[in-house]
């Protein structure tokens, strides 16, 4: 699963990696981000149409649920089971959405029980897009609440020894065709929805205290040990 990550980059820097619009002026380095919280998405582009820097709930209550407060909230869907149930299906085919990250956390068992945090992130240190799907749910009195999923996928070589599954990572490339309203096929989709290459990830052990969600700061990814 995924369900925790780090989006540290600045404003500016997101929005040149992604070629975005525009963004919220709220924006601001968040160092353990955690199910349930307001985050950072992109939304919109497509036919050379820039995409737009946005917040969304993580935590899914799709359009179709009764009550926002009753029921599942899934913070991540599988990739291979993704395009099976129609509900999600009809997301996958016209509510997609990128979650902007530049790390996310795993935890590894020790063999005295406890559980080790592991961060990881790309090679270079960059931003990545998480591929996502969002919907809106609207209550009795025309009030939006809008949130999202992360889709996760099996894991790659230098996530495997630590967690059995990753969040789909994108290439660059495919952030184009996730993002294009006018992809209405899932066909063209699913293949999209495989582990990214390990080659251009790396992992370091983190201090403990990222295992609370109200904890936020810098010092959450200060390196303890860089595994091999």
């Amino acid at each position: 699963m995924c369900g925790r990550y780090t989006i540290t980059v600045s404003l500016e820097e997101l929005m040149l990696h992604f070629l975005l619009g525009s963004g919220p002026a709220s924006y601001g380095p968040r160092y353990n981000v955690a199910p349930g919280q307001w985050i950072p998405a992109i939304l919109g582009g497509g036919e050379g149409a820039p995409g737009r820097l946005g917040e969304l709930r993580w935590g899914l209550v799709p359009g179709w649920t009764k009550e926002a407060g009753g029921g599942p909230k899934p913070i991540n869907l599988r990739a291979e089971t993704v395009g099976e149930k129609p509900g999600f299906q009809r997301l996958l085919m016209r509510k997609r959405c990128l979650i902007p990250a530049d790390g996310f956390y795993e935890w590894r068992k020790t063999g005295n029980g406890a559980k080790q945090p592991v961060r990881f992130v790309m090679k270079d240190r960059s931003p990545f897009g998480m591929a996502a799907l969002y919907d809106t749910w609207v209550d009795p009195s025309g009030g939006k609440l809008h949130t999202c999923t992360i889709i996760t996928t099996s894991p790659n070589e230098v996530v495997a020894g630590v967690h059995d599954r990753m969040p789909v990572i994108l290439p660059r490339e495919a952030e184009k065709i996730w993002l294009d309203r006018t992809v209405a096929d899932v066909r063209p989709l699913l293949p999209l929805l495989t582990p990214y290459p390990a080659d251009k990830m790396t992992s370091y052990e983190v201090d403990a205290r990222v295992g609370n969600s109200r904890y936020d700061a810098p010092d959450c990814i200060e390196p303890m040990r860089t595994l091999l």
